[in-house]
């Protein structure tokens, strides 16, 4: 895991790795693993980082991407590529992130489970790489669940400042919640072979190049979407009417209000969906934009 963390996301200086049971479990509980009072979390952005906070009972805020302008907090999230929008930080905007934690102690977990997932020109980057070294208060979260198959392994881990990685296995040693001998095995396995996770990534960007032309034909405006497994997308209105529309078409989606107050004329797709099904779905949709 710690050769993958060097050759694959540039990891350099002293770091630690520690298997988590998933990815989301961690985010759930890594408030209250670090006894975190108050937490950032984007302003679009995975319900589960508003939740910990809720579940640690400390004070949670919404922030927008320019970390120049963030309060001071205990703990603030990262999410590049992000869910649901697939948007990439770029190399600036996360020295700002680390600039600001830097200057405020404030302890960065950067959610980065969808890094192996490009849909074009723009290459995600790892904070850790950004950091050049000094990984102090920065911690990258990172799964196997997508790029190799393993949902329901439960397998992730987290990467980042040897000392915080210290206090959250200590804490664990009395929570319990370690990962079993065997998955950590078949994560040893699969972070050795970046074949199948090319493959997997080229999957999602052909589903992509099928279903994006469909949806901007039904009128949808398709924003980021620059990595990750979605696509999110508005054709300004109502969340739940583009829901409803795509719904008497046999499609489901998720309601962008599901990742805050500001995504409610947005929806997510999912690229999860089998190429057959993506293909008969993005068939269905222009069937009924020709009609």
């Amino acid at each position: 895991m710690r050769a993958w963390a060097v050759s694959i996301l540039g990891v350099t200086g002293e770091f630690d790795v520690l298997p988590t049971v998933g990815s989301k479990e961690l985010v759930a509980l890594l408030p209250t693993l670090l006894d975190a009072q108050s937490v950032l979390y984007p302003k679009i952005a995975y319900p589960t980082y508003l939740v910990g906070a809720m579940i640690a009972k400390a004070q949670p805020q919404e922030v927008d991407i320019d970390a120049t302008k963030w309060p001071a907090a205990n703990l603030a999230w990262v999410n590049s590529p992000s869910n649901p929008t697939g948007r990439i930080h770029s190399e600036s905007e996360l020295k700002a992130v680390i600039e600001f934690s830097r200057r405020t102690k404030t302890v960065i977990a950067s959610d980065e489970c969808y890094l192996g997932f490009p849909a074009g020109a723009i290459t995600p980057i790892s904070i850790l790489k950004v950091a050049a070294g000094d990984n102090t208060n920065l911690l990258a979260v990172h799964s196997l669940s997508k790029r190799s198959n393993l949902a329901g392994y439960r397998a992730a881990l987290i990467i980042g400042d040897p000392a915080l990685i210290a206090t959250i296995r200590e804490v664990r040693k009395h929570a319990g919640l370690m990962v079993p001998l065997p998955v950590q095995r078949a994560m040893t396995v699969a972070l050795t072979d970046e074949v199948h996770a090319a493959e997997q990534a080229a999957r999602y960007r052909n589903r992509r190049s099928v279903l994006q032309p469909a949806l901007e034909a039904a009128g949808f405006k398709v924003e980021f979407t620059d990595a990750g497994l979605y696509i999110w997308c508005s054709r300004g209105e109502q969340d739940w009417d583009s829901v409803s529309w795509l719904a008497g078409l046999g499609i489901i989606a998720t309601p962008g209000h599901f990742y805050g107050p500001a995504g409610d004329h947005h929806i997510r797709v999912a690229l999860t969906a089998t190429d057959a099904d993506i293909a008969s779905a993005a068939a269905r949709i222009m069937q009924a934009v020709q009609v």
